[in-house]
């Protein structure tokens, strides 16, 4: 395939380029400073020039207290581009492939999350992404829900554990919100799985284990031979300061697809990350 990845400087993006080319696939990628997803008219010129099969946007703006703060460009960047990147897509014939979040859901459910349970985001940036799926479905796209996106580089809640577990003193983190988090590798897989088949809907990947950020940072500190007993369990309304947005509790995925490939386990992928990182 001939592949367009906006959103280049992402942690996401630098797996999903990598997989791409190493899957022989023509990868162009674009950063944020390179485009501007939400300028109709640079978008049209480069889709036009590039001419690919497939448009992978990872172009979003993922501060998710930044968006409560500023909802009206929450919804530029996560909502009406998304409509734009999307038709300029479908005038070349190009699939696009649009990434998404658990945070269109408001986490009250009991059980968790699959592709057709209704959403009802509860902060700026959980519905100015709604917006965004609501164009992509409409142009035909997959539709990738997902949730606690981690990696082996940029920021993100791995690498902030890590760095954390490196200095002294006790590590507080929520324990009454549950999601799963999620590797980039897995998710370049799944993703360019879904654009050769030019799957159409929504797609809920995860790589697969619930737990809270709690448990999350006590399995870190495991893996990477520190000790665990320095994470230290905080309710969500006993942070301080509070956050501006909020999250929902549950953020759990499940997929009902059978088009998403098979992943390795978060623990898997963990012991890895460990060794490369050398800590």
């Amino acid at each position: 395939m001939k592949a367009l990845i906006t959103g280049g400087g992402g942690q996401l993006a630098t797996d999903l380029k990598r997989h791409c080319r190493e899957s022989g696939d023509e990868v162009v990628v674009v950063s944020r400073d390179e485009l501007d997803i939400t300028r109709a008219a640079d978008v049209a010129r480069l889709i036009e020039l590039v001419r690919p099969s497939v448009v992978y946007n990872c172009g979003a703006w993922t501060d998710v207290d930044g968006c409560e703060n500023d909802p009206a460009r929450a919804l530029e960047v996560n909502g009406f581009a998304v409509n734009t990147v999307g038709q300029c897509a479908s005038e070349v014939g190009a699939h696009l492939v649009q990434v998404s979040t658990d945070y269109v859901f408001d986490g009250t459910k009991a059980t968790p999350y699959v592709e057709n349970d209704p959403p009802n985001p509860v902060s700026s940036y959980g519905r100015s992404k709604l917006v965004g799926e609501e164009a992509a479905i409409r142009l035909g796209a997959s539709v990738v829900r997902t949730s606690w996106v981690i990696s082996e580089h940029g920021g993100n809640m791995f690498s902030t554990v890590t760095r954390l577990l490196g200095a002294e003193g006790l590590l507080r983190f929520v324990e009454d919100q549950r999601g799963c988090p999620t590797w980039t590798t897995d998710l370049a897989v799944s993703m360019r799985e879904l654009a050769g088949m030019r799957s159409e809907g929504i797609f809920h990947v995860t790589s697969g284990e619930a737990m809270s950020w709690f448990e999350f940072a006590q399995q870190v500190a495991e893996a990477t031979g520190f000790d665990s007993g320095r994470v230290r369990a905080i309710r969500t309304v006993d942070l301080d300061p509070p956050r501006p947005a909020l999250r929902p509790a549950n953020s759990v995925l499940e997929t009902t697809r059978p088009q998403v490939p098979a992943r390795r386990t978060f623990q898997q992928h963990l012991v890895d990350a460990s060794k490369r990182l050398d800590v």
